[in-house]
């Protein structure tokens, strides 16, 4: 796919690429969510992408050479997706993005949580995490031990998601 470049300031090319509302977020589920098939993108995300939208955003993704595509070998209707090197680059600029929104907007506890973990853990969990992506995504070895960068995320999230339900709900 080519772009329509209207200059080569890289800032204006990489705003080209990622402009629309939705690019990013499906490679944040992609990234964080661990979700690759089409069903899961879908109604995976809280944003509520429409099918047409979300299939238009994964072939052009796809074009740029951010995602491959393949048939699933578990399901023959299914395709699978996978994040390719240029997008698993991108874990540091989400950690970015993610504490500045932190910073400067009205987030909640529960959905920033994972920003503050990226942000608190750096260039080492940042790449980490890029490591267990190329795992996963490319075949990659990994001799990374411990837990999972994303079940480390998840962990935080769930563990705030329950302790607003505790202080949520009457005490006995």
């Amino acid at each position: 796919m080519t772009l329509d470049r209207r200059s080569g300031c890289p800032i204006n090319l990489s705003l080209e690429v990622f402009g629309d509302r939705w690019s990013l977020i499906i490679l944040r589920d992609m990234i964080f969510g661990g979700r690759r098939h089409f069903r899961e993108l879908l109604n995976g995300s809280m944003e509520g992408i429409a099918s047409n939208i979300l299939a238009d955003r994964l072939k052009r993704l796809m074009e740029l050479g951010m995602l491959t595509k393949a048939d699933d070998p578990s399901h023959k209707q299914k395709a699978i997706y996978s994040l390719t090197e240029m997008a698993i680059t991108l874990v540091p600029i989400l950690a970015h993005l993610g504490a500045w929104g932190r910073v400067w907007l009205p987030t909640s506890e529960e959905l920033s949580i994972r920003a503050e973990l990226l942000e608190k853990g750096g260039p080492p969990m940042w790449e980490k995490f890029m490591d267990e992506l190329r795992h996963e995504h490319l075949g990659t070895p990994l001799d990374a031990p411990g837990p999972s960068v994303r079940a480390t995320l998840q962990a935080a999230y769930e563990a705030v998601v329950a302790g607003k339900a505790r202080s949520a709900s009457p005490a006995a």
